[in-house]
């Protein structure tokens, strides 16, 4: 995830509650924004949050419509 200009950038799914705390993402020095996860097979629904702002993933085009009216990124494993 390329934010340089963002503060925080956190990773949200159904692998973890949808938790808006237990996976916060690392900036390297280019502005991406990493987290390493190890997930067993299967498909998995996510989103980012940047500085609180609920982000689909601008590199993943596999989405499905959430309960919100909005929609969730989606990858399978």
């Amino acid at each position: 995830m390329q934010a340089p200009e963002a503060e925080m950038v956190l990773l949200a799914g159904n692998f973890n509650g949808w938790s808006t705390t237990s996976d916060p993402m690392k900036k390297d020095k280019t502005g991406g924004w990493k987290r390493t996860k190890m997930l067993l097979q299967g498909k998995y629904e996510y989103k980012f949050i940047v500085d609180g702002v609920w982000t689909l993933d601008p590199n993943c085009s596999n989405t499905v419509p959430n309960q919100h009216g909005t929609s969730n990124n989606v990858i399978e494993l």
